[in-house]
């Protein structure tokens, strides 16, 4: 709810949005959304994590940790935006990537 309100906040208005409640994205359709990305950011609270793809290893391992939660589904939110995949909620993330 607090990303809707960003957004809504900053006039963005998303291209396509699925109800993680109703759709599961396990390991292998994380994976997936890697393709074309240059970064990914992962909130958990205060903590933030940047994973730059294009200089940095990532093992399966990692993607797991920083994307799925722990059902081993794709922790909500999550975003693209531009070449960023962006997953859990942090306000300061939010404006250094999206303004407001």
């Amino acid at each position: 709810m607090r990303a809707q309100e960003f957004l809504a906040k900053v006039n963005i208005v998303p291209v396509e949005q699925v109800n993680a409640r109703k759709v599961s994205y396990g390991h292998t359709e994380a994976q997936g959304m890697l393709g074309g990305l240059k970064k990914v950011h992962a909130a958990r609270g205060k903590s933030i994590v940047s994973v730059d793809l294009a200089k940095e290893k990532f093992t399966a391992e990692m993607i797991t940790k920083l994307l799925l939660g722990p059902t081993g589904n794709l922790r909500a939110p999550a975003f693209r935006f531009g070449k960023n995949l962006v997953v859990g909620f942090n306000e300061g993330l939010y404006e250094q990537l999206l303004g407001g």
